[in-house]
């Protein structure tokens, strides 16, 4: 999947890409809309968390660190001689799983609370009142929808392609 991003001058537009979206098959969960504060949305499919925070990607560095940490953990504790009761393979283990566990757990809690840096070059644009459209796409078909939108709707301003989005969110 690719994430494409596009700058909409008014929620009008927004609800034609949407429909347009939807009859080129792409499912509502896919399309991610952002305005600024206050700005009624009425049925427009809204950002979640996930796109407007640098939850995922805490959540990811929280997984790598916190699985390192565990493991490392492990290893500490049978190394030292008559502390390990039980199997080591089994401590390193449970330590391991442990460490990854809390790492997500605790990176994800500061994660929710940071906006995502994606999203910084819009802040402007979308203070000023436009409203910024996220949809996940297929690969192959990204071209196709960049020329459905840029065909149908020329006063939305194509801003870029995220090469790769997690696959969860």
């Amino acid at each position: 999947m690719r994430r494409l991003y596009f700058l909409v001058p008014d929620i009008a537009t927004a609800h034609s890409i949407v429909d347009e979206l939807l009859l080129a098959r792409l499912a509502e969960k896919h399309i991610h809309v952002i305005a600024r504060e206050g700005t009624p949305l009425s049925n427009l499919p809204e950002a979640g968390l996930a796109q407007k925070t640098d939850l995922i990607p805490a959540i990811e560095r929280g997984l790598g660190f916190g699985g390192a940490t565990g493991t490392l953990a492990g290893l500490v504790a049978i190394a030292i001689p008559g502390s390990a009761v039980i199997s080591a393979g089994a401590l390193v283990v449970a330590l391991a799983v442990t460490g990854t566990a809390l790492g997500a757990w605790i990176s994800s809690m500061i994660g929710i609370s940071v906006e995502s840096p994606r999203l910084k070059p819009y802040e402007q644009a979308i203070e000023g009142g436009q409203l910024l459209m996220m949809v996940d796409v297929p690969a192959p078909r990204v071209s196709e929808i960049e020329a459905l939108i840029a065909r149908q709707h020329p006063n939305a301003r194509p801003e870029g392609i995220e090469p790769d989005i997690p696959a969860f969110p």
